[in-house]
């Protein structure tokens, strides 16, 4: 099965299978559209072969009403086909886009690394757009246009067989073009969607460095990198504008070829009294009537190619495999102790490029590790794996005994919080960025959370105090204050497991003796990793592990660990001269 036909059978059973009625509905519309289309033809060649010659005005007054009639039919059964088919593909869009973001936030952190963000945005946002053209007018018009086409067929054939067969070679050699333009489209079009993509990501880093960017005076470089990106984009719109422009180049040299034949036919056949002009003027209109649908659903079968091509990503997305994988992950936890035990665990990001080996140690309950190494050494892995986000390739990391790869991830996580290195806040109020943790929690318990990370100590001095809008990813807010922040954020989900990466790294001074003592309340009975390099903030840990090359070099407490005078010495003695 070509994958042209398994995105159309998926996208059939997605979103037209469901809204059945609606699309049936929309079709009675536009067949009653294209019925009350053929009574201008039919009462045209009554008035000039019939009633014009025996000038009887009486029946004249009944065709123009019927004429009339029949044009507000259509114009009323347009706009109903508009308002319930277009309406209904807007709603579709936005249940879209709603289900394509939720599967993003299902999967695994590896993918996040390895896509950039605004072509996430891009797949969520513009991708899902095409299926308007499946639930709205499109596919509908498409039908209906082709049971208008064979109706005025018929008709045409009843009126002048031979005229009508001439007719056709043009038409049908527009339809092969047309079906292979088509064919070269698709794939320009779904390149397009990547393409776009690239772009809107690299943009979206452009605006979320602006500061770095100034800094460094890279404004140059970073429009010349997007100017190509553009320029790729355009290279793309203009192949298929090539090919569209030839199925417009087409449809008019043909549809004149067969113009010209029944100028020729229709002019013979009227000198020879075969064909009355009543015949012909209807024959002509008939005409219109079969042509006008041909050439629309060249457009609308443009529209599709498209959708099909934004869908198709769409699809390859909605198939990834979800980090929660409920036939793995089929325990779920209620209240955990804490005990963490890493048994020979090894990992990859990369085949054959292994990061952590054979790692084993035992977090007890309320205890507190320190994962410290040089940079790239597997801190921030193994910190990865405690936090379930990523899964060991080899050995296994468990939880009170119960080996995490098969846990259910929200059970699991509702007992643990994070303060990254890369505090992440939204745009919105102090209060709210606070409140992510615990949606629900009461005033007592969110003032708690605040006074345990000193957020106090910052937020006094602001006139709006909590509800002071700090900006988008807090920019407003000194890193210290961020930190702090962060901090009360993990007071406030009360977890039982915390991961703490580089928590002091962004600190002065003050702000760090204001953070150490809000982290001695926060790591309080509670299970803590914590990742390091400023030594000085780890020496009450119950256990230090000094990672190298993605294996523990070292393991024990402060004071054991310098009379050994081992790599943690030189680190913490390098430290202490700086």
């Amino acid at each position: 099965m070509t994958k042209h036909k398994v995105s159309f059978a998926w996208a059939f059973k997605e979103f037209i299978w469901p809204r059945k009625k609606i699309v049936f509905i929309g079709l009675i519309l536009i067949i009653i559209k294209s019925l009350s289309g053929f009574v201008l033809p039919v009462q045209l060649k009554k008035l000039i072969d019939v009633f014009v010659p025996s000038g009887d005005m009486d029946v004249l007054y009944i065709i123009l009403i019927t004429v009339i009639v029949a044009i507000s039919v259509q114009a009323l059964t347009s706009f109903a086909l508009t308002r319930l088919l277009s309406v209904e593909a807007q709603y579709l869009i936005s249940l879209l886009r709603a289900k394509v973001q939720k599967k993003l936030l299902r999967l695994p952190i590896n993918f996040f690394d390895n896509n950039k963000s605004g072509a996430l945005v891009s797949r969520v946002m513009t991708d899902v757009e095409g299926v308007r053209n499946l639930v709205g007018t499109g596919l509908v018009q498409l039908v209906g246009g082709s049971i208008t086409a064979v109706l005025a067929l018929i008709w045409l054939l009843n009126i002048n067989a031979l005229m009508t067969l001439v007719i056709l070679v043009p038409l049908i050699i527009f339809a092969v073009v047309m079906l292979k333009a088509f064919g070269v489209i698709r794939p320009i079009f779904k390149e397009r969607g990547k393409i776009n993509a690239e772009v809107t990501g690299r943009l979206t880093e452009t605006l979320n460095g602006i500061r770095v960017i100034k800094g460094f005076n890279a404004e140059d470089q970073e429009n010349s990198t997007f100017e190509k990106g553009v320029e790729e984009l355009y290279l793309n719109v203009k192949k298929s504008l090539t090919a569209t422009a030839l199925i417009t180049s087409s449809s008019i040299f043909l549809i004149g070829v067969a113009s010209t034949s029944i100028m020729g036919i229709g002019g013979y056949y009227m000198m020879e009294d075969t064909m009355t002009f009543g015949d012909f003027t209807q024959y002509i209109f008939l005409l219109g009537v079969l042509v006008s649908p041909i050439v629309q659903m060249s457009n609308i079968g443009s529209q599709l190619t498209e959708a099909m091509a934004g869908l198709d990503r769409t699809e390859e997305l909605m198939q990834m495999k979800e980090e929660d994988n409920p036939e793995k992950r089929t325990v779920s936890l209620d209240k955990i102790t804490g005990n963490m035990i890493f048994d020979n665990v090894s990992f990859s990001y990369e085949n054959d490029k292994e990061v952590l080996h054979n790692i084993s140690f035992k977090a007890d309950s309320g205890s507190v590790t320190a994962l410290v190494g040089s940079s790239g050494s597997g801190k921030s892995t193994i910190a990865g794996l405690a936090a379930t986000f990523l899964t060991p390739n080899k050995g296994k990391v468990s939880l009170d005994g119960i080996d995490l790869s098969t846990v259910n991830l929200s059970s699991f996580r509702q007992h643990l919080a994070v303060v990254l290195q890369d505090d992440f806040l939204y745009e919105g109020t102090i209060k709210e960025n606070i409140l992510f943790a615990s949606p629900n929690a009461t005033e007592q318990e969110l003032e708690q959370s605040v006074k345990g990370a000193y957020v106090n100590e910052f937020t006094d001095r602001f006139d709006d105090g909590l509800e002071t809008v700090i900006g988008e990813r807090g920019v407003k807010l000194s890193g210290g204050q961020r930190q702090r922040i962060s901090i009360a954020r993990a007071l406030l989900a009360n977890p039982k497991i915390i991961i703490l990466d580089e928590a002091t790294s962004n600190l002065d001074t003050e702000s760090e003796s204001f953070i150490q003592q809000s982290l001695q309340v926060l790591m309080k009975n509670r299970t803590t990793f914590v990742i390091a390099h400023r030594l000085s903030t780890i020496q009450k840990a119950d256990q230090i592990l000094v990672i190298e090359d993605g294996s523990i070099a070292e393991h024990g407490k402060h004071d054991d660990l310098i009379a050994r005078k081992g790599r943690y010495f030189d680190l913490f003695t390098y430290q202490s001269r700086i």
